[in-house]
């Protein structure tokens, strides 16, 4: 079979190929500590739950508006209005299956073939994918350590732009580092934005799995909320992962193309799984409150454990559910130098699993650093516990677990 020319360029999630080798490290009967995939395994607020079987009992199971039931797309303007200082309506909110449709959607409504993209990497894989399988130039730009944190050079992303640049895609709260903008940094990307007069899509997919301070949106600076279009999903702070419920907010413009491409695309998102977002949005909080603390405790465990390795060092975000240590002297100390042999090893001698950089968008020029991703979305603290010992003990006395 000849598949079309551009399917060449289409990528892929890669951490589910992590997971199959995971998994299939498991079924011979070794035992693995999964932190290689943002999946969860928290069950979701039994509110939203039972929200779902009255609205199935009620009939909702036949087609509903391509934009999305009424009733959610206002309180979901509302919610956001309350926490973005915008003045969003029902116009403004496209509800999609999940936040993913989001990226290649807004992509599809703004990007000419040509066109120049920027976007995070290491970043969500699925920037770079749908940017080149739609016919754009993927732009990468990169993060930096600081001294809390992953940080952003404005100044460099700012020389990347040339004539043909369109489009800004920022993730703040960042997959896979946990990187968070400051107020600072925010200004000033909204400014270059202003300036070059860029489309921008704000992914705001972890915007309120955060553990102190508050989030700040890009959206809230002056000049924004005319150019951007923000991922809302209700997969992270509700624990809906497989519901697949999220939403494209933005200008009413740039929303009612994005509403016609539904049409075209699935025709609607499921209907009576919209009624769990309503109560998600109205009902009882005490459930995603609970995510939250269930979170912040597996972060805390997570982040002293990595930082008592020799060679590992990991900052603590407050927000989101990744880690991204450094294992640059990690990997030195078993003379190690590719991603996927160290990951290897670690999985085959530990059962600890997670992905490297490279499963976050290609390496831009000499990356002389090394980083993992852990995520804790999706195991306990015992289990973070008696992995991480495990993992200290190979990288520091090549211990080999059976």
């Amino acid at each position: 079979m000849i598949t079309a020319n551009r399917i060449q360029n289409l990528g892929t999630e890669t951490a589910f190929k992590v997971s199959g080798e995971a998994a299939a490290f498991a079924a011979e009967g070794n035992r693995v500590f999964p932190f290689h995939l943002g999946d969860m395994n928290i069950p979701t607020p039994e509110n939203i739950t039972e929200a779902i079987f009255r609205a199935i009992k009620d009939g909702k199971t036949g087609y509903c508006p391509a934009a999305g039931v009424p009733q959610l797309r206002e309180l979901l303007a509302e919610d956001i209005n309350k926490t973005h200082n915008t003045s969003y309506k029902a116009e403004n909110v496209a509800i999609q299956p999940g936040g993913k449709p989001v990226i290649g959607k807004f992509i599809l409504s703004l990007m000419n073939h040509g066109d120049e993209v920027l976007y995070p990497n290491p970043g969500y894989p699925i920037y770079e994918s749908q940017i080149e399988f739609h016919g754009g130039v993927a732009v990468p730009y990169a993060f930096n350590e600081g001294d809390e944190n992953f940080t952003l050079d404005v100044d460099a992303i700012e020389n990347l732009i040339t004539p043909k640049t369109r489009i800004l895609v920022f993730n703040n709260l960042q997959n896979p580092s946990g990187a968070e903008s400051t107020e600072e940094e925010l200004r000033r990307l909204a400014e270059m934005a202003v300036k070059h007069n860029l489309y921008v899509l704000a992914d705001e997919a972890y915007f309120d799995i955060r553990y102190t301070g508050k989030s700040r949106s890009i959206v809230s600076f002056p000049g924004m909320e005319e150019r951007t279009v923000i991922l809302y999903t209700f997969s992270k702070k509700y624990a809906m992962t497989g519901w697949r419920l999220g939403a494209a907010v933005g200008p009413e413009d740039i929303i009612s193309v994005i509403a016609k491409i539904n049409v075209n695309h699935e025709s609607c998102t499921n209907h009576f799984i919209q009624y769990g977002g309503i109560e998600a949005l109205t009902g009882d909080q005490s459930g995603s409150q609970r995510i939250a603390e269930v979170l912040h405790a597996r972060r805390d465990v997570a982040v002293s454990l990595l930082n008592d390795i020799e060679g590992v060092t990991c900052f603590k975000p407050d927000a989101t559910f990744y880690l991204f240590p450094n294992v640059t002297g990690a990997m030195a100390n078993l003379k190690i130098d590719d991603y996927h042999d160290f990951r290897r090893a670690v999985l085959e001698n530990t059962g600890v699993s997670f992905c490297t950089r490279l499963h976050f968008g290609r390496e831009v020029g000499e990356e002389k650093e090394k980083y993992v991703r852990f995520a804790y979305s999706g195991i306990d603290v015992g289990d973070i516990q008696e992995g991480l010992t495990r993992l200290k003990s190979y990288l520091e006395l090549d211990k080999v677990y059976s």
